[in-house]
């Protein structure tokens, strides 16, 4: 049975329907994500579920004292007392059976202290807050808008792993394509007010869903040819008067009407980054850099590195390891404690700040961009400041609303047509897919892997990183800043994974220099090893995937926190234990193959 059902519901704000009776229901243990345009209505979509909005016209059906819990993109600003004092108002003891965990292994799993004041949090760390207070709550439904915003990669992948266990329904809204595709078990597209549900895989819905827009444009092309032969008929009013040709003229009429009331898809986003004059060859160099704020440990320390002409770097790092801090200090805002950090020739800074701090929120998307100006530079070429924010999907209309009134992908967008006016060689960005809805993710994709420039990143978007970046500096902790070539998925195959303190023998990665030479024929010991490692393999495959479902149960937390912690350091052994497998076993394959 349906825990909610929608049905014909209807929401307008003046213009066009947000949702146009829309009709929807949710069943238990369903995971599925809203996808969509930013100002599709995502956000108004939860918002009814979650019992915060009202409809304009049409029904919604709940089930008996049914739980939602409802993670929004903004945070409230009525809240006070400490993180503990927050979550734990989210809990209906009630509701719950003696075997519930509590509060607890949510703060410890995203990283919050419980004693710290709610008002001295940053907005990320506050939003942190709320997610912990929404899962805590065990709720029969769990809203999502943007939950990976602000959060690490550590507490992304926790959180997928705990929303696949999980026997709640969730509806979500996320702009990161790694979390949609391992939590969603369903995709809902909301597309010009309509809602269309699709039983597939992420993959499968793109292909689908560009397979409906080419067959409706074909559809509208034929009406559009049929209307213009009409319209010219009419035009020579031949007899049009008659009795016999009465239906005709109806049914051009019914095909104006058609044409009037099409809603068609708004137009896509057309960015384009000014790289301007090209840099020297070395862009950053960096030398022994140590950085700690007064008081407090050493955040950076020793870092030393070269950034040259065309180079991407990612910057990867739990939450609090200063991954903004070093951007700071690599873009001068921070001068650090001893170390250097010089800029080569002609290097042109860029900045994308993660908190949209450049935007004033009291003036018009008009005025942030262009001031009193009626044009704008943009790649040397004059353009008109209307058309040029058209790019970024303002309409006129739009880019006379006071940016308070964005919504988050808006101001994001915003934000990028103002930095990218700024000509610039090194473009520096903190945070920048926070918010965007996919399409325009991926067209910054394009864009940054066309730049000639050089980057400098900040992100937690995995599938972005990947995209994007050529190497990557990581906060390892203790002040560690270590380089590796590639993206996060390269990094994960190069990291080093520590054993916990007191494990025995613990086991080490195989290192990435070139394996040792052997001679094609196997040995008898490595003919038994490759009998044997397949075997292996699935056994450590098995009890990873028992230890985290062992971690994603919360009420083990409760029940025997020292298992819990023996799961948790045994993971990151039998990781590398199957790492290492895989690599034995691949080479003995290859050597094998060879032999024959």
């Amino acid at each position: 049975m349906a825990l909610i059902t929608l049905r014909e519901v209807s929401v307008q704000y003046g213009g066009p329907p947000v949702l146009d009776r829309v009709s929807l229901s949710i069943e238990p243990g369903e995971r599925a994500c809203v996808t969509g345009r930013n100002g599709e209505g995502k956000s108004t979509l939860l918002r009814l579920v979650a019992g915060t909005l009202q409809p304009d016209s049409g029904e919604i059906v709940r089930q008996p004292d049914l739980r939602v819990a409802f993670l929004t993109q903004d945070v409230p600003g009525d809240l006070a007392g400490t993180v503990s004092d927050i979550v734990d108002r989210g809990l209906d003891t009630s509701s719950h059976d003696t075997h519930h965990a509590g509060a607890a292994p949510f703060l410890t799993q995203l990283g919050l202290d419980g004693e710290a004041a709610f008002n001295t949090l940053s907005g990320g760390m506050r939003r942190r807050v709320l997610l912990a207070r929404a899962l805590a709550c065990d709720p029969h439904i769990l809203l999502l808008d943007e939950p990976t915003n602000h959060l690490d990669i550590a507490s992304i992948e926790w959180l997928e792993s705990y929303l696949q266990k999980s026997r709640c329904a969730c509806l979500f809204v996320t702009h990161d394509r790694a979390f949609l595709k391992r939590v969603a078990n369903h995709v809902l597209d909301l597309d010009r007010g309509q809602l269309a549900g699709w039983s597939c895989d992420y993959a499968s819905f793109l292909q689908r869903k560009a397979d409906l827009l080419s067959d409706e444009a074909v559809f509208w092309e034929r009406k559009s040819k049929r209307l213009a032969q009409e319209e010219e008929w009419i035009r020579r009013g031949v007899k049009a008067r008659t009795t016999r040709n009465e239906g005709r003229v109806a049914a051009l009429l019914k095909l104006r009407e058609e044409f009037r009331q099409r809603r068609t898809q708004s137009g896509v986003s057309r960015l384009q980054l000014d790289a301007g004059e090209s840099s020297g060859e070395q862009v950053l160099k960096i030398r022994d850099v140590h950085f700690a704020y007064p008081g407090a440990p050493e955040l950076i320390s020793g870092f030393t590195a070269t950034v040259l002409r065309g180079e991407r770097v990612g910057i990867i790092g739990p939450n609090g390891s200063g991954k903004t801090t070093l951007l700071n200090l690599l873009c001068g805002r921070l001068t650090p404690t001893s170390g250097t950090v010089s800029a080569g020739a002609r290097v042109q800074l860029a900045f994308f700040d993660q908190l949209r701090a450049q935007l004033d929120l009291e003036a018009t998307v008009l005025r942030n961009v262009a001031d009193d100006r009626e044009e704008v530079v943009i790649g040397g070429v004059r353009k008109h400041v209307y058309g040029y924010l058209g790019d970024f999907l303002f309409s006129p209309d739009r880019a006379r609303t006071p940016v308070k009134a964005l919504s988050g992908g808006e101001r994001a967008r915003l934000l990028l047509a103002k930095l990218f006016l700024q000509p610039g060689n090194l473009l520096v960005m903190d945070e920048p897919t926070n918010d965007l809805d996919v399409e325009t993710l991926e067209l910054l994709e394009e864009q940054l892997l066309a730049y000639s420039g050089t980057l400098l990143l900040v992100s937690h978007d995995r599938t972005f990183l990947d995209q994007v970046v050529t190497s990557t500096f990581v906060l390892e902790g203790e002040g560690r800043v270590a380089l590796y070539p590639g993206g996060y998925a390269d990094w994960l195959r190069q990291r080093p994974v520590a054993a916990p303190a007191g494990a025995e023998a613990p086991v080490t990665p195989r290192p990435v220099a070139a394996p040792r030479r052997n001679p094609s024929r196997l040995s008898f010991k490595e003919q038994r090893d490759r009998q044997e490692l397949p075997e292996r393999i699935e056994r450590l495959e098995q009890e990873i995937a028992a230890l985290h479902a062992t971690l994603c149960d919360t009420s083990l937390y409760l029940k025997s926190p020292a298992l819990a912690e023996a799961a948790k350091q045994r993971l990151p052994q039998a990781e590398a234990a199957l790492e290492e497998a895989f690599g034995r076993w691949a080479e003995l394959e290859e050597r094998a193959t060879r032999a024959l």
